[in-house]
């Protein structure tokens, strides 16, 4: 029995035609926040805007201080290999970082510890010496 295009349900018309959105990885379902600027910010799970929730408390009520989501930092520069080739740099993207109590602290929101992340947990130590704390 043949189904006609139009009698699909709308996502699945988008899958067929390709246009599907795929979905997370770790199956984790986003959620977004009004910041205080107005803008709206997706985070990519509902752990991690949570914890984005408790922050924003801790820092309403001075028990934190420099919050910043998503801070970048190199771990390994780019460089050109003796044939030529560009290798690209090394960067690891964590949650939050904030200050408490003079310490500079920066946070993973994790359901799922992935190699790649482990090894960056690493070098974020080696490199840097920050030790990423998980929530």
């Amino acid at each position: 029995m043949a189904v006609a295009f139009e009698d699909l349900p709308p996502y699945l018309q988008a899958q067929v035609m390709g246009g599907g959105k795929k979905g997370s990885k770790m199956g984790n379902k986003p959620a977004q926040r009004v910041m205080p600027n107005g803008e709206v910010h997706t985070f990519d799970s509902q752990k991690e805007a949570r914890r984005y929730d408790e922050l924003r408390v801790l820092l309403l009520a001075g028990k934190i201080s420099d919050l910043k989501l998503q801070p970048e930092f190199t771990l390994k520069e780019s460089y050109i290999t003796a044939h030529g080739e560009r290798s690209r740099a090394i960067r690891y993207v964590a949650d939050f970082s904030y200050r408490m109590n003079g310490e500079y602290i920066v946070e993973d929101a994790k359901g799922h510890r992935t190699k790649d992340y482990i090894m960056k947990k690493k070098l974020m130590q080696e490199v840097h010496g920050i030790s990423v704390k998980e929530v």
